[in-house]
């Protein structure tokens, strides 16, 4: 049976959604806090203060923006690769989880040796070398592009996206770091891939061409438009960013922890 195509799929969501919440019950316990809680806190407005670094300022809207070229990948990603003809599109997209889970071996060091910013900004020149393949490839000679596009996932998600999420760690107070988690995952999860969503769909409407009953996707337009909205943010991104540079230790315990 094939499994793309089928309910199948959304049984096994379901059942690993139950099988992690019957899981979670066994989980450690959580203290309750025992410092004072006021209004602010509990609205998790604390974190707000953040926003009077220039540099998170720049973060926060990198974050959201980048969202936009993601949402292109989880939109449409498989559609093209089964519209051009590539078979068995959704366990070859598989690629990109294992990927993700090398790079994420590989930060510590990548920490190690680039910093921060550096580590970030080549997550996002990875969206446009990643679009750029999937705007030049195809299901023939050029499929190696292809999966080069979908390997390089671990590369776009993991170092802007996890090194994000150890950016506002730093930059974080403890009474509020859960707060700054959650903006941050707002920011990024929320309105970014709300944005991007919208965009993406009006975009690949609008390079859609239907003649006798027979629809044609322009995909080489539409994968270039996120590729230059990527070029954008990593210009702003690099020009504006600044952050102190990591120690070596501190960043193997934060990757680590």
């Amino acid at each position: 049976m094939d499994v793309e195509s089928s309910y199948l799929t959304f049984r096994i969501a379901a059942g690993s959604s139950l099988i992690l919440a019957i899981f979670s019950f066994f989980l450690p316990d959580t203290p309750k806090s025992t410092r004072g809680t006021s209004l602010t806190s509990i609205l998790g407005l604390d974190a707000l203060s953040l926003f009077k670094d220039r540099s998170f300022i720049i973060f926060f809207l990198s974050s959201i923006l980048i969202c936009i070229p993601l949402a292109f990948y989880y939109s449409f990603a498989n559609p093209f690769l089964n519209n051009i003809g590539i078979e068995n599109a959704a366990g070859k997209m598989t690629l990109g989880q294992v990927s993700e889970l090398l790079f994420l071996l590989l930060m510590p060091f990548a920490f190690a040796k680039l910093g921060l910013k550096k580590v970030m900004l080549a997550g996002m020149i990875a969206w446009v070398v990643r679009y750029l393949f999937f705007a030049f490839g195809d299901a023939g000679s050029g499929a190696w592009m292809l999966y080069m596009g979908i390997i390089l996932h671990g590369i776009c998600y993991d170092f802007f996206f996890v090194s994000g999420q150890i950016y506002i760690d730093k930059k974080s107070d403890p009474s509020f770091r859960n707060s700054a988690q959650g903006m941050i995952t707002f920011a990024t999860y929320g309105m970014g891939m709300l944005i991007g969503s919208l965009f993406s769909g009006y975009i690949t409407e609008s390079f859609v061409t239907t003649f006798n009953d027979s629809i044609t996707y322009q995909w080489q337009i539409i994968w270039l438009i996120p590729g230059g909205i990527a070029v954008v943010v990593s210009l702003l991104f690099m020009i504006f960013f600044r952050d102190k540079p990591y120690r070596k230790t501190k960043v193997l315990k934060e990757v680590f922890r």
